[in-house]
C-alpha cells in the first residue's frame, strides 16, 4: 500500500525519486539481495547494473549503522544508495519499491489518491 503514496505531492522524496516509480516497468522491477542479507524488491537502474558488474565497491563504512553489514564483503553501502536515491541522486542510488510500482502513472495529493482508493474499494465490493 505505501507503493501509491510514493507518488504522492505529500511524499517528501525528490522528484527524481519519484519518477523511477512512474518510470517503472514491470520487467525492471525485480528482487535484489541487499548489502545487510536482506531481500528487497526494486527498481532496477543504472547504480544496480554498476552494482551487478562490481563498480560500487565502498572504500570504508561511514555509518556502521547495521551488524550484518561487512564493509569488506559489501558491494556498496546501502545507507548512501537509499539516501542518494531519496535526494534525487539516482545515478548514485536506487529505489525499493511494491511488486506494482510499474502501474504508478502520475503524481497526484494524498486527497486524489484516497480518493482514487475509495472508488477502487467500491468497485471490488
Amino acid at each position: 500500500m505505501g507503493t501509491r503514496f510514493v507518488v504522492t505531492d505529500e511524499c517528501d522524496a525528490s522528484i527524481e525519486f519519484k519518477q523511477s516509480y512512474l518510470s517503472a516497468t514491470k520487467e525492471n522491477i525485480d528482487i535484489i539481495n541487499s548489502p545487510v542479507g536482506m531481500p528487497g524488491r526494486a527498481i532496477i537502474g543504472k547504480f544496480l547494473d554498476r552494482v551487478a558488474h562490481g563498480e560500487c565497491k565502498p572504500k570504508q563504512c561511514p555509518f556502521n549503522c547495521i551488524k550484518t553489514c561487512n564493509v569488506v564483503d559489501s558491494p556498496y553501502c546501502i545507507m548512501l544508495a537509499l539516501y542518494n536515491a531519496y535526494k534525487g541522486r539516482m545515478e548514485h542510488g536506487y529505489a525499493f519499491c511494491g511488486a506494482n510500482a510499474w502501474r504508478c502513472n502520475e503524481i497526484v495529493s494524498v486527497k486524489e489518491l484516497m480518493e482514487q482508493l475509495r472508488l477502487e474499494y467500491d468497485i471490488c465490493l
